[in-house]
């Protein structure tokens, strides 16, 4: 992490401390709206869902949050749907808005927490510690980062001990739309939760995710294709995948190498990383010893 990532985290922690603090002495905070899966899975995990009165549709664990109101995609959210539920605090995941949106709902005077998507078990941790800090339950969020901190470490070392120093080269495909692949590249969760279960992500030409030449892809020749886990007849969907002239030559379409993982679970970097750590790693290589 980079000396300003530590920076920023911290100054964000006594931001939101301050913060939450305020609130608390208010009494104010008793209707939150949470937009992100890990950010609700976190309110869940310190025990404070008593406190949600709605979410967004990224949001769909545990399975009795998908009950409350949906205000709509974190990306594309409007300042009439969040404030028809009433908040009086929205905590939500970096990236949420459009910006338009957050400036009305912070001119509308409902207090908002933004929460940093850093993908690494130190940004979990941080998300952890803003989200308790935010709820005013400091103490309750510490020892939840500490348990997290462990399983992380115990998950990374086995997924370090079960590529015994052969690590696959993983193509994250978030789309195969019209033909063309659209794949995650540095900076981004698929490369975060690749590396950290004992891969290389076979992309390393650009940030985020972008679409990609036949050409691209061939070149990157990954040894596994990674995919989120979207339902439907996945033997047949594979079949279609493989033959997609990009990925015909790679070492991953002749072994039938398809890894599919549910979104949330794979890509939220929340409480269960660990676990997600641990399935990723097993898909990769078999089971640990």
């Amino acid at each position: 992490m980079s000396p300003f990532s530590r920076l920023y985290i911290t100054l964000s922690l006594l931001l939101v401390t301050m913060m939450a603090g305020h609130m608390v002495m208010a009494q104010t905070a008793s209707r939150i709206v949470t937009v992100g899966g890990s950010v609700t899975e976190i309110v869940y995990a310190l025990d404070q869902q008593d406190r949600l009165i709605a979410r967004d549709t990224t949001s769909s664990y545990p399975d009795q949050v998908t009950e409350l109101p949906d205000i709509g995609y974190a990306r594309a959210l409007s300042p009439e749907g969040v404030l028809s539920v009433a908040p009086d605090l929205i905590i939500a995941i970096e990236g949420a808005g459009p910006p338009e949106t957050i400036d009305v709902l912070k001119a509308a005077q409902v207090g908002y927490v933004s929460v940093p998507e850093i993908y690494s078990a130190d940004g979990i941790v941080t998300k952890i510690r803003i989200v308790g800090a935010a709820l005013d339950q400091g103490q309750a969020a510490e020892a939840l980062a500490q348990q997290v901190t462990d399983d992380l470490s115990a998950a990374q070392a086995a997924a370090v001990k079960a590529a015994g120093g052969h690590p696959k080269k993983v193509l994250f495909i978030l789309s195969t739309q019209g033909g063309r692949i659209m794949a995650g590249g540095r900076n981004s969760a698929a490369d975060g939760i690749i590396r950290m279960a004992g891969g290389i992500n076979a992309i390393t030409a650009f940030d985020g995710y972008k679409p990609m030449t036949d050409e691209a892809v061939t070149i990157a020749a990954p040894d596994v294709i990674l995919m989120m886990d979207r339902g439907g007849d996945h033997g047949a969907a594979t079949k279609e995948l493989l033959m997609m002239p990009a990925l015909v030559p790679t070492p991953a379409a002749q072994n039938g190498k398809v890894v599919r993982m549910n979104g949330l679970h794979l890509l939220g970097f929340g409480p269960r990383t660990a676990s997600a750590i641990t399935e990723l790693s097993q898909a990769l290589y078999g089971e640990t010893h």
